[in-house]
């Protein structure tokens, strides 16, 4: 998982090409370790050639829903997961209301969060 922190007048889609550069190498298994995701999955505002070449040149595969193309892409039962984890991160209340002034901690509040989740989701599926 990998978040990145941005003031609120920042648009989402600048940050996609940072955000899938700053995704951590998986560890585990013997050999070359996997870099990168296989897919990623997207909504229409990602939808741009620049994204679609971005992200081919990183060897991954865009399914990003097309602009203009009426709703029902399929992309939506892939894309609960990421809705879910917007949920969850919402339920820790300093992430839900930032009181904090300075961006760093309100970022190691962010990742902090991110782990928590991450830990409750392996200790589960164990």
């Amino acid at each position: 998982m990998s978040v990145c922190l941005t003031p609120a007048n920042v648009h989402d889609v600048t940050q996609l090409v940072p955000l899938v550069d700053a995704i951590p190498k998986v560890r585990g298994r013997v050999g070359h370790p996997r870099q990168r995701p296989d897919c990623l999955l997207a909504d229409r505002a990602y939808d741009s050639r620049s994204h679609h070449v971005a992200l081919v040149l990183r060897g991954i595969r865009p399914r990003i829903a097309r602009r203009g193309v009426e709703h029902g892409s399929g992309l939506g039962k892939q894309r609960w997961v990421v809705e879910r984890t917007f949920a969850w991160l919402h339920q820790f209340k300093r992430l839900r209301v930032r009181f904090e002034r300075r961006a760093d901690i309100h970022e190691a509040f962010l990742k902090l969060g991110c782990a928590l989740i991450c830990w409750r989701s392996l200790n589960t599926a164990l």
